[in-house]
């Protein structure tokens, strides 16, 4: 071989590995710009997964047994261990019965409750997990905001008193998650009274792209006036397929389509990914 044609290959090799550093440093670059928030199918139950652009993560609710970690390895590399907070909206099955295996499978560094406590089950089952973990233990109180880092923040807009005097479902956590341009709202199972003082006290700052249904689609939710001011440009319903509620209600579908929101379903299309670079956002196919 001549020397040019050895200068060539070497050439042409070196160039071809920078060209590959390049690309792979883009997709980093751009992964790392990147808010995902995923609404996992853990059937008849709540469970939401976000990464914000700088990595930190946040577990909103567990669903009602370990179906939510097949679910989280889908969303989260193999090597990825640790979560660093759990919210878990208030102390019902089908939100906080999957949060044990969590805190055991992950490294998990803080666990926020709305200050709901249960006698039930599955709420000391979390409180022991949560002690045996070493998991910091937090209660979430309107006007509490959670930086996220990379401009992502999560704003607490419920409960705004003693939620321990409260219902179960009516202590449920409501967070707005924001970052630039986009923003998701998530509601647990909040009935229409506090739909309403929201609406009351938030008004058109409820207004957001993505609403997390509340109570799975229940007409004990999504008031007319709630739905108004918030104005979603996508409602997701977290349900189990026949499920034996009969969730999602009628009402709750005609109040969605009234105010043209899309409705996305986890009992039909299955866990369902968000991405935002904070300007555009698009649904992970």
């Amino acid at each position: 071989m001549t020397s040019w044609k050895k200068n060539f290959k070497y050439y042409f090799l070196i160039l071809l590995a920078a060209g590959t550093f390049f690309i792979w440093y883009a997709v980093f670059i751009e992964s790392k710009s990147i808010l995902t928030v995923a609404f996992l199918d853990v059937g008849q139950g709540d469970a939401i997964f976000i990464e914000a652009p700088g990595g930190n993560q946040i577990l909103i609710d567990g669903g009602k047994n370990s179906s939510v970690l097949s679910e989280l390895s889908k969303v989260m590399p193999f090597y990825d261990r640790t979560i660093d907070l759990i919210i878990a909206t208030h102390p019902d099955a089908d939100h906080i019965g999957g949060l044990p295996e969590v805190l055991n499978n992950y490294e998990v560094r803080a666990v926020m409750e709305s200050g709901n406590l249960s006698e039930s089950a599955f709420y000391k089952e979390l409180e022991k997990m949560t002690k045996k973990e070493g998991a910091v233990r937090l209660s979430a109180q309107k006007g509490q905001r959670i930086s996220l880092g990379g401009g992502v923040y999560l704003d607490i807009l419920f409960p705004a008193g003693d939620a321990g005097k409260m219902e179960s479902n009516t202590s449920s956590i409501v967070a707005k998650l924001v970052y630039g341009g986009n923003s998701f709202l998530f509601t647990g199972d909040s009935p229409r009274v506090v739909e309403n003082y929201l609406a009351s006290v938030y008004k058109d700052n409820l207004d957001v792209d993505v609403l997390k249904v509340g109570h799975h689609g229940s007409d004990t939710s999504s008031s007319e006036m709630f739905t108004g001011y918030v104005s979603p440009a996508y409602a997701i319903i977290s349900a189990g397929k026949d499920n034996s509620y009969g969730h999602p209600h009628k009402e709750t579908i005609d109040t969605l389509n009234k105010f043209g929101a899309k409705i996305l379903a986890t009992y039909e299309l299955g866990t369902i990914i968000f991405e935002s670079d904070g300007e555009k956002m698009k649904i992970k196919k």
